[in-house]
């Protein structure tokens, strides 16, 4: 199987044309306000609109009110939903649309039941914890505590660049791998150069697998 990648966190057009050009599976648009990576509606249509065809884009909430998402979904072209605060699974089911839930990897995070909650999901997002934050912190956590098996896909996010993406495919086999800071100038801001080499990493390691 080959791991796909996404790349979250886009603010600017040109890198998510770009991102799209090296071959990503899915683009990532946050829209929670205290995130250095938000974008409002009308920035984000521009940035959509720009995309080539077959480039999935995925719209990020954080305990969002229904009414916020409901405006996003009504105006923004989007494929599929990431929840990724402390949304029950009959929340993330409201909008018709595929999701994916993300799971901060802390102490105590049992896997397979919380696959049985969300067992309409798309996927699991599996990213580090950190107290202070919802994600986009740069850290990762430690793969060894992913299970073997899972009955839903595993998209694995946390720490990862250039430097591991290989390893990660490799070791953890995930359906994909979700990458932001790692690819990053600065946050927002995505660094071409990074995002190619990411890409360039995964394929490598997909090549060796298959």
């Amino acid at each position: 199987m080959r791991t796909r990648v996404k790349i979250c966190g886009f603010t600017r057009v040109e890198d998510a044309v770009y991102a799209a050009q090296l071959g990503v599976d899915a683009i990532g648009l946050v829209f929670y306000p205290p995130s250095p990576r938000n974008v409002d509606i009308d920035h984000a249509v521009k940035i959509v609109n720009a995309l080539p065809a077959f480039v999935s884009v995925v719209a990020l909430f954080v305990d969002e009110q229904d009414s916020r998402i409901r405006e996003v979904l009504e105006q923004v072209p989007i494929d599929c939903l990431q929840f990724h605060g402390d949304e029950p699974a009959e929340a993330c089911r409201l909008y018709g649309k595929r999701y994916m839930k993300a799971v901060r990897m802390q102490d105590g995070i049992d896997i397979p039941s919380l696959a049985r909650q969300y067992h309409d999901a798309a996927g699991l997002l599996l990213d580090a914890y950190h107290p202070g934050a919802k994600g986009g912190t740069g850290s990762r956590f430690d793969w060894n505590r992913i299970p073997e098996h899972c009955e839903l896909p595993i998209i694995l996010a946390g720490g990862l660049d250039e430097n591991n993406a290989r390893q990660a495919v490799q070791a953890v086999k995930p359906y994909a791998l979700d990458v932001s800071s790692g690819v990053e100038a600065e946050k927002g801001v995505k660094d071409a150069l990074k995002m190619a080499a990411f890409v360039r990493e995964v394929n490598e390691g997909n090549r060796i697998i298959i």
